[in-house]
């Protein structure tokens, strides 16, 4: 265990940075999870509502540093493209 008062500091930060990261990758996780069942179960609807937020989430991850930059790109791309294969036979 650390015994110099700022490394005991250190430690009480990374538990307080560590819980917050958890929340917010949680967070992440659920966003996309909702989005990938409303698209699963072929709800346009829900799912063109749920894409905004999910995308809004994801960006904030990668500013924050849970993910990185190109797997945020990466994320929207591929739900963006399941949601425009949705729509696709809709629209015809």
């Amino acid at each position: 265990m650390a015994n110099h008062v700022s490394s005991l500091k250190r430690v009480r930060i990374t538990e307080r940075r560590t819980e917050v990261n958890q929340m917010r990758r949680s967070r992440l996780r659920h966003a996309i999870r909702a989005m990938r069942r409303a698209v699963d179960k072929k709800d346009v609807a829900a799912a063109a509502a749920l894409l905004p937020g999910t995308f809004s989430v994801i960006d904030r991850a990668a500013k924050w540093g849970i993910i990185k930059d190109n797997t945020a790109s990466r994320y929207k791309a591929r739900l963006h493209k399941r949601l425009k294969a949705l729509e696709a036979p809709v629209a015809a």
